[in-house]
């Protein structure tokens, strides 16, 4: 058991923010976020797998953590609750927060590869085979969303 408590930690330590930040660029709830972050680590040590390369440790951890942020969505919205809260203080500099709130608005599948490629600094190919897509997809997918965050930025913000 106490090993258990030592690799949690580990993991905790060395990729925490990470799974934070994926599980809360679903959720927008800081909550819900560390809900997934324990199910996470939990999943992983029940898994047993172990990894000799942290790539694809922290891939595995980002998938397990957005797969279950996905669930949570769909349970919340069987549920009929709205339980996505606008709290979360950002951890950005103050003159970038205003693009993660565009961010934000983006559909699903373009705001998880922004966060990915962006904030976890996932290279394109890492990204497809967190999100089980192609690569070329995946680049697809952020030119579509950066065209996209340029016209919301344009219409809210007057950026040329």
């Amino acid at each position: 058991m106490e090993n258990n408590r030592d690799r949690a930690a580990a993991l905790l330590e060395k990729y925490g923010n990470a799974i934070l930040r994926a599980a809360y660029s679903y959720l927008h709830n800081m909550e819900d976020a560390e809900d997934i972050l324990q199910d996470t680590l939990i999943q992983y040590l029940k898994s047993g797998s172990e990894y000799n390369d942290e790539e694809h440790e922290k891939a595995w951890l980002l998938r397990v953590a957005i797969n279950l942020s996905k669930n949570k969505i769909k349970y919340n919205k069987i549920r009929g609750t709205d339980e996505l809260m606008e709290g979360l203080v950002s951890e950005e500099k103050e003159e970038l927060s205003f693009v993660w709130e565009a961010v934000k608005s983006l559909p699903e599948k373009y705001a998880s590869v922004v966060h990915l490629y962006y904030q976890e600094g996932c290279s394109t190919a890492d990204i497809a085979g967190i999100l089980n897509k192609k690569e070329s997809t995946v680049r697809s997918d952020l030119k579509r969303a950066r065209d996209k965050l340029k016209k919301i930025l344009k219409e809210e913000y007057d950026f040329g």
